[in-house]
């Protein structure tokens, strides 16, 4: 038996070992070296030859990966490794660090209880190092930091050991001022990283080799030594003195939760059932034989297994032939198989138990996001929340006639596989709009589309999704009147709060049909609001409350899912230019209903609510707001003034400017829109030697003046009338 073969059939024994199992990942900004490090992780487990460990990239085997050279998707895999004669099992996502796949960070972390935090050794923290810390914490996943790339401070910047070790100091107090922003208060000592308690390491994953101060003293070698061996260019012989994947694997086992001690304090974080029932103690323990509970993290697509479904798996086991149901889906699913992944390779296993990152395949309802359980009546996981939106959308249409009902199809599939990307489609025209993170992100899935999935298309330039929203309180009560005009409702609109909206946007405040949870009513009164409406809120969407402050009106309970209803389908469409509503509080106020129920179907309150909606929102002023980005960039001093040229074209306002060294480094934000083609031409203003990344910074009042072209052009592309609505076409 081959030793990879040998280290599969240990890791299914560890299985049910829950205080054994280490579910963790590595996050970082581009570039930083995470890929490299997980190569160096799989060999040390057995899983490929030294020589490839770093160079192979075998968890970028995405052709567009290996081509671009940057990870794209999150990979898998489970590894085992041995630490004080035991054997641990090591479930192990490689995330992108580009921000453009912000989304596969985020939804990784629910599957993880510790991450590694990389950071390069020259360009120290950078914009999506802290992104990657937030969005960890934010799902109470503990970090450990690696310093990486040392060997380029020696080779490029000639450092001294007292040199470097003050860079290490300063690398380490910038990451903890952002966990210490960020972590949950119960952790605010013990999650810091320490190098003296052996959460930090640092090395060269290109090179192999990693030490950490509790290896040094274990090992009996010094800093002095470890700074010889990189002086004199010794890699080979550093890597055998020093082998990154013990030190870094030692780490992950001793500083880093495991499944069973991580799930106590994760669950109630990331479910909010009844602590009480029996699958809530099921996942608090990690107890196999409960029901089971799985929430799926991403999909993939196995050209002959069809769709695999990837995720954490919180309680009880799943094995083939077990029915399993999709919250929110009526019908059970059939489980076809069941394993784990290692990079490409999916190993099928007879059965998988819970605290296990696990691939499961049947679950065809599933996409990422879902809560997949054997109890029909699980209450679903929290809803995972992103930390931007898809902010440029291109129009897509099969090339061929032939091709359309397979267009649909496969865009249904991407959109399963990837749900940062939003297809909106009109089946009437044929035309299919999909929005992703940035042009990177369009750019690759228009290529899977292409030559993953087989279907010519043709796609439009990139174009800017906006938001619509109000800067002021309606004038009155608006009255939307049902089509038999025995309905009546009565709607005012006004700005939604900024500490409500922010809130909102990071989750703290849930999303969807609140229908007056007591829980949401007493965040919302602590925050300023009158009883009436913290207790009348009924959904929550798209960063929009609808408020029911009505009082005693006779059957109004039963229509509570029509309106519903109807918020949802003006907050998705605005009557300014049919973009999404953001930021506004929409206020019942009252209404007159029919007595008899049939006069107050979903036919005539639906329309009532919603012109009552629209019209007071047309009243109020509709503004738009669009996408900005923060721009970083570094570059030589004598090219600053080509740089701040550059972004002054792009109605980018300069943030900051600071000097280290002979470089610069400038900050700016810049509208989303002014970012198309950016990065050619800053390279032929720089003569390709600016560094530069972007992070989304949420939207931002449009200026007054560009407001009403920009509505024209919208409402032209999506075939609306030229002339804007007024709130009579409402009443």
């Amino acid at each position: 038996m081959g030793r990879k073969e040998d280290n599969i059939k240990r890791a299914t024994a560890l299985f049910t070992k829950l205080g054994q199992i280490r579910n963790i990942g590595t996050a970082a900004h581009i570039d930083h070296g995470k890929t490299t490090l997980s190569d160096n992780l799989i060999f040390g487990a057995g899983m490929m030859s030294e020589d490839l460990a770093g160079k192979q990239l075998m968890l970028d085997f995405d052709e567009q990966e290996s081509a671009r050279g940057i990870t794209i998707n999150a990979a898998n895999a489970s590894m085992v490794h041995e630490h004080k004669g035991e054997d641990y099992l090591i479930n192990l996502i490689d995330t992108p660090g580009h921000v453009d796949f912000g989304g596969d960070v985020t939804r990784a972390m629910r599957a993880l209880d510790g991450v590694i935090i990389v950071v390069c050794a020259v360009e120290g923290i950078m914009p999506q190092t802290e992104t990657v810390i937030r969005q960890a914490l934010k799902e109470k996943v503990k970090p450990v930091l690696f310093i990486n790339k040392v060997d380029r401070l020696i080779a490029e910047l000639q450092v001294t050991p007292e040199d470097m070790m003050q860079r290490f100091g300063k690398i380490i107090t910038e990451v903890n001022k952002l966990i210490s922003r960020m972590v949950p208060e119960e952790f605010k000592k013990e999650w810091m990283v320490d190098a003296q308690a052996g959460t930090v390491a640092f090395g060269s994953a290109y090179h192999n080799w990693a030490t950490s101060l509790p290896f040094m003293a274990k090992k009996n070698v010094n800093f002095k030594q470890i700074y010889e061996f990189m002086e004199k260019e010794q890699k080979r012989e550093l890597a055998q003195a020093a082998p990154l994947h013990e030190v870094l694997l030692d780490m992950i086992v001793e500083k880093l939760p495991s499944a069973d001690d991580a799930q106590k304090y994760r669950i109630p974080h990331i479910w909010r059932g009844e602590a009480e029932e029996d699958i809530g103690q099921a996942m608090v323990n990690a107890d196999g034989k409960g029901d089971s509970a799985f929430m799926v993290t991403k999909v993939v697509l196995d050209p002959h297994a069809g769709e695999i479904a990837v995720g954490r798996l919180f309680s009880g086991s799943i094995k083939k032939g077990d029915q399993m149901y999709v919250a929110g889906m009526p019908n059970a699913n059939r489980v076809q198989s069941v394993g784990m992944f290692v990079g490409g390779d999916r190993i099928a296993t007879e059965t998988v138990t819970a605290g296990n990152i696990i691939a499961v395949s049947g679950l065809r309802d599933a996409q990422s996001g879902s809560t997949i359980s054997s109890n029909k009546e699980m209450t679903p996981f929290e809803r995972i929340v992103h930390n931007s939106d898809p902010v440029v959308t291109t129009a897509i249409e099969a090339k061929h006639t032939k091709d359309l009902p397979k267009l649909v199809e496969v865009l249904r599939a991407v959109a399963k596989s990837d749900p940062s990307i939003q297809i909106d489609s009109n089946l009437e025209t044929g035309e299919h709009l999909m929005s992703g993170m940035g042009e990177l992100h369009l750019e690759i899935t228009e290529y899977r589309i292409k030559n993953e999935h087989g279907v010519e298309i043709t796609t439009s330039p990139p174009i800017v999704v906006y938001r619509e929203t109000v800067a002021m309180q309606s004038p009155g009560d608006f009255e939307g009147k049902s089509p038999n005009k025995h309905n009546r409702f009565y709607i005012t609109v006004e700005p939604l709060e900024d500490d409500v909206r922010e809130a909102i946007v990071d989750g703290t405040i849930p999303s969807g049909n609140i229908k007056k949870s007591k829980e949401v009513a007493r965040q919302l009164i602590d925050m300023g609001w009158t009883k009436v409406h913290g207790r009348g809120v009924l959904c929550i969407e798209n960063g929009c409350v609808f408020v029911d402050a009505t009082k005693g009106i006779q059957n109004l309970f039963e229509t509570r899912e029509l309106l519903i209803e109807a918020f949802n389908e003006v907050v998705k469409r605005g009557p300014r230019a049919h973009e999404k509503m953001m930021g506004v509080k929409i206020i019942l106020n009252d209404a007159k209903l029919h007595e008899d129920a049939i006069h107050r179907g979903p036919a005539q309150t639906i329309p009532a609510v919603r012109n009552g909606i629209n019209g007071a929102l047309v009243s109020a002023g509709v503004a738009l707001l669009e996408p900005k980005q923060n721009v970083y960039i570094n570059v030589p001093q004598e090219l600053m003034g080509s740089v701040t040229g550059e972004m002054s074209q792009r109605r980018a306002e300069i943030a900051g400017m600071e000097t280290e060294g002979d470089m610069a480094i400038i900050t700016a934000k810049a509208p989303v829109k002014e970012m198309f083609g950016f990065a050619s031409e800053i390279r032929s203003a720089t003569g390709g030697r600016a560094l530069w990344s972007t992070e989304f910074a949420g939207y931002e009042a449009l200026p007054r003046e560009l407001i009403d072209g920009i509505t024209e052009d919208i409402r032209q592309r999506k075939g609306l009338k030229a002339e804007m609505p007024r709130p009579e076409n409402f009443s």
